[in-house]
């Protein structure tokens, strides 16, 4: 925990880059709190309010939680997502380290709505059926998303795939399809008694619907995805540059 005092970056960078390793560590990651800021700087050699300028940028990430007259303490690490990090949901738990376990996996041909068939340019009255991939997806202890992806029926998907593969991977090597753009909308709502029952949460526990529209290379549409995900388990982030 030494900082390069005689360095061009400044300290604040690099305090918060010895934080960001810490709050990685076995030590730390299941929500420890941290030392006292006194304590801290001292180790750090850094002022207080060098300190709490990259800990502010981290509590504003929500990587820690600062409670007053308490301490600052490691968030225990959730779902992550965001504009910048646009993965799969295999990548993104790969990144974070997480084991995923898949309790539900159901595969069915479904007309899609008028939504839907917009998103991929059908003609809502001449619509054929395509492929539906339902899945509940989580944790070992316990699921914590929902998701259920409509394909464009003009990818020749049989309905015999292996599934459990990682999906982007499914269709790139298996169809050539190399999937490139996500737009995504969030919005929160309460759970309700189908989406609570999949979940293993209480039907007025909070919930955050996550709608992905995902494009080829070519910007042909590929999949729609929504994403129903436990409040508790899931942070979206956001990060703009002017």
């Amino acid at each position: 925990m030494k900082l390069d005092h005689a360095s061009s970056k400044p300290l604040h960078v690099q305090a918060e880059e010895i934080l960001r390793k810490l709050i990685e560590s076995e030590e730390y990651k299941n929500g420890k709190f941290l030392p006292n800021e006194v304590d801290l700087s001292e180790r750090l050699n850094i002022s207080r309010n060098t300190l709490r300028q990259a800990i502010n940028k981290l509590v504003f990430e929500g990587l820690l939680i600062r409670k007053k007259g308490v301490g600052t303490k490691v968030a225990q690490k959730g779902i992550v997502g965001g504009v910048k990090n646009w993965l799969s949901f295999s990548q993104e738990m790969k990144m974070l380290g997480i084991e995923i376990r898949n309790f539900e996996l159901h595969i069915s041909w479904k007309k899609p709505s008028e939504e839907i068939c917009n998103f991929f340019n059908i003609d809502p009255e001449h619509a054929v059926k395509c492929i539906v991939l339902e899945r509940v997806r989580g944790k070992k202890e316990y699921p914590f998303v929902y998701f259920i992806s409509y394909f464009n029926p003009k990818i020749p998907l049989t309905g015999e795939e292996d599934f459990t593969r990682p999906l982007y991977e499914l269709l790139e090597k298996d169809y050539g399809i190399i999937v490139k753009t996500s737009k995504e909308k969030i919005s929160a709502s309460l759970a309700g008694e189908r989406i609570a029952e999949k979940l293993d949460i209480k039907t007025t526990d909070p919930i955050l619907i996550r709608e992905r529209f995902v494009y080829d290379v070519n910007q042909v549409p590929i999949e729609y995805n929504i994403g129903y995900y436990r409040a508790d388990s899931f942070t979206y982030t956001i990060e703009a540059e002017r």
